[in-house]
């Protein structure tokens, strides 16, 4: 059964929300990440989370959405969406993809 969230809070600000934020921001790394969301998702929900960010790389590498539904099986809508929040969204995926190429 979905939850239904009530329009006028903002679900940014419940307490649950960000005592999740704060649960994932306290990873220290990858082997933990990877223990906290596998006990908190289940295996298509981590799938799920995972295609999306395999998009956020393909779509700054340029690949069309065709492109990307072809080599992933991710869905155009899908592709669509994750591309929409790299335009227009908060700008967490392009945070860590900086953060990321940083790295490498």
């Amino acid at each position: 059964m979905m939850k239904i969230r009530k329009s006028t809070t903002p679900s940014i600000k419940s307490v649950p929300t960000s005592s999740l934020y704060q649960a994932i921001a306290i990873l220290n790394n990858p082997e933990e990440a990877r223990k906290f969301f596998e006990d908190l998702c289940t295996p298509a929900e981590v799938q799920a989370l995972a295609d999306r960010w395999q998009v956020v790389g393909l779509i700054k590498a340029g690949y069309s959405y065709r492109e990307i539904y072809e080599q992933t099986g991710v869905s155009v809508t899908t592709v669509g969406r994750v591309a929409r929040c790299l335009m227009l969204g908060e700008g967490g995926y392009n945070l860590v993809y900086q953060r990321l190429q940083h790295r490498a």
